[in-house]
């Protein structure tokens, strides 16, 4: 793997953690405005990371 590769995957991989750090707050903000919400919007943010997950695996093997 060469260096220009290295730091794509690199920028995969954080792009992923800021990605799913945002969904985990999302989903926090959500839970604490609307409690009785609170399993929707725990099924749709695993739904959305699992998504998330298999875009950057995809993008690592694509490098």
């Amino acid at each position: 793997m060469s260096i220009p590769e290295m730091v794509g995957a690199g920028l995969i991989v954080i792009g992923a953690g800021i990605g799913l750090g945002l969904i985990g707050k999302g989903a926090m903000e959500g839970i604490a405005r609307q409690p009785e919400a609170g399993n929707k919007i725990q099924t749709a943010m695993i739904i959305i990371a699992a998504l998330l997950e298999g875009i950057a695996f995809a993008a690592l093997f694509a490098v």
